[in-house]
């Protein structure tokens, strides 16, 4: 049954016009495009969600919030890993000397008003959606390939039956023999059209789903470090 079919779109393309076999010939590369960036973004998000939960995980359970940036400063490898690095870097501008000193030797206490708590809020929430935009990267492209994919077919199909409407019209007579090869190659830009495009809307969703779920991770993790920042440094 495969054997058949992939017969019958071989046939089809082979006879097709220049026309035709241009466009299949565009939507196999386009499918190649969005095969590289599936799989490239599947493992991204994969890694990235394992990062998020180990840091999260790291910097929640220290004792205080700078206790792991200054044993061990992140490597910017994970959106938190930036929003974290991005927080205590401000975080340690605003200390005094001698407040960072004690902190470094993990000792004392440190108070902010509460407007700079906010600028590190506002920090925070920055880098976060530029993370959340790095995050998405790479969507758009697959999106965009699994919408043109069948309407380049169905635009070669078109082309192909305007083609043999003309030929028939030429030849001035129309029979089976004639129009069904036509007809069949002019077919093909659809099938392989929609070929790239199942699969690829499936991709997508997938993909769409994990994106939501790391982001909710992400927006969960600056949350929840905000919050600890205020109530770790903010004075009364």
């Amino acid at each position: 049954m495969v054997e058949f079919f992939a017969d019958s779109l071989m046939q089809g393309f082979l006879i097709s016009s220049f026309m035709g076999k241009l466009i299949v010939l565009v939507q196999i590369g386009a499918s190649l495009v969005m095969l590289g960036q599936v799989f490239g973004k599947w493992s991204k998000l994969a890694r990235m969600g394992q990062l998020t939960r180990r840091v999260s995980r790291d910097v929640m359970s220290g004792q205080d919030v700078l206790e792991y940036y200054l044993a061990r400063h992140p490597n910017h490898h994970s959106p938190v890993e930036n929003i974290y690095a991005g927080a205590c870097e401000r975080l340690l501008k605003l200390l005094t000397p001698d407040t960072r000193s004690a902190l470094a030797a993990r000792a004392g206490a440190a108070v902010l008003t509460r407007h700079e708590v906010e600028l590190v809020r506002a920090l925070c929430e920055h880098v976060l959606d530029e993370e959340e935009i790095k995050i998405e990267r790479g969507m758009g492209v697959i999106g965009t390939i699994v919408a043109l994919a069948p309407m380049l077919g169905l635009l070669g199909t078109v082309w192909g039956v305007l083609d043999a409407f003309a030929d028939i019209g030429s030849a001035g007579s129309a029979n089976i023999a004639t129009m069904a090869p036509a007809i069949s190659s002019a077919l093909v830009t659809t099938v392989v059209g929609l070929l790239v495009a199942i699969p690829g809307v499936i991709a997508h969703a997938r993909l769409s789903a994990s994106v939501r779920d790391l982001t909710a991770d992400v927006e969960g993790f600056t949350d929840d470090l905000a919050g600890r920042i205020a109530l770790e440094f903010q004075g009364k």
